[in-house]
């Protein structure tokens, strides 16, 4: 579970995620309109946008990207979230058909808590 993720804001450029993503170890970001969640953006989503895009740069690419589409365009807006009082199990009930790989921890502070499915792997390994 990552406390105090890193966050995107809604009319943050798409090249400045990705460049983002690609240099951290994390490939989940939630998406936020000041503080309130809207969406959630991966490394997947932005490279469903430019599967098609053969022989370019990185450069071209976010040239490309931030012509071409806004991280609305990108990003999941059907957040699954689970309140922080909640067992594990319903996060790991979220994920566990693969469609999603992280959920959105929501509290009454206004925290934002993200967990994912290596935070679920390593959640395991130390268990065993």
């Amino acid at each position: 579970m990552t406390t105090d993720p890193v966050t995107v804001h809604i009319g943050q450029a798409i090249s400045d995620v990705y460049g983002m993503l690609q240099s951290q170890s994390f490939h989940h970001v939630p998406v936020v309109n000041g503080a309130t969640p809207v969406g959630l953006i991966s490394a997947t989503d932005i490279l469903k946008l430019v599967y098609d895009i053969e022989g370019s740069d990185d450069r071209m690419l976010r040239t490309f990207l931030d012509h071409q589409f806004t991280l609305e365009d990108a990003m999941s807006t059907e957040l699954i979230t689970v309140k922080q009082d909640e067992p594990l199990r319903i996060a790991v009930d979220h994920m566990s058909n693969g469609a999603v790989h992280s959920v959105l921890v929501v509290d009454d502070g206004g925290d934002l808590v993200i967990v994912t499915s290596t935070d679920l792997i390593q959640q395991l390994g130390d268990l065993l």
